[in-house]
């Protein structure tokens, strides 16, 4: 199938790839009492696996099947609940600080105001490689607390989420840049 074919209108909800992001988006609740009871298993190392590589096999369908508007904004939602689900829970079991949580959750809430505020002007902002790059650093330290042989070693989890963090700012910038670029041209 090309580019310019697609399964799928763009206003379409039910799709393969929306099914899997709704499937991320529930899996999330379960991760969290995953760690609350019985804590780190492999158990919970598979599970927060699944809900890792889904994250770029419903985008790989997508791709192959036809994007859509709800998928543009599920997605991000996914890994927003997903993510910001599972490092809350470690905060809740301090074995991680809330103030990288909090500047996590504060540049996805920025980010999302701030798309929202480029879409109404007609601006999309696409995603870089190196947000890509900040999703898979974040998955690995979510996927690196899952560890039953890291429960007393949360210095190797700390180190990841703080990368995860720099990786995130970083990125925020980058958008924020990227848009304003583009809304300038639009000006002139």
């Amino acid at each position: 199938m090309s580019a310019d074919q697609s399964n799928f209108g763009p206003s379409a909800i039910l799709t393969p790839a929306n099914l899997l992001t709704l499937g991320r988006i529930a899996a999330a609740p379960v991760v969290v009492v995953l760690f609350l009871h019985p804590g780190p298993s492999w158990i919970l190392v598979g599970l927060w696996f699944v809900v890792s590589v889904s994250d770029g096999i419903d985008g790989w369908v997508a791709r192959k099947m036809g994007a859509t508007r709800s998928g543009a904004f599920l997605d991000p939602l996914a890994d927003k609940v997903a993510v910001l689900a599972a490092f809350s829970v470690l905060v809740y079991q301090s074995r991680i600080s809330w103030i990288p949580v909090a500047i996590v959750a504060l540049r996805e809430i920025a980010m999302s105001f701030y798309r929202s505020y480029a879409a109404r002007r007609g601006v999309s902002i696409p995603a870089r490689k190196t947000a890509k790059a900040k999703t898979f650093v974040q998955d690995s330290a979510i996927g690196l607390a899952c560890l039953p042989v890291l429960v007393h070693h949360n210095i190797v989890i700390v180190v990841a989420l703080w990368l995860a963090v720099a990786l995130t700012v970083f990125t925020g910038v980058q958008y924020l840049l990227d848009g304003k670029k583009v809304m300038d041209l639009r000006v002139k």
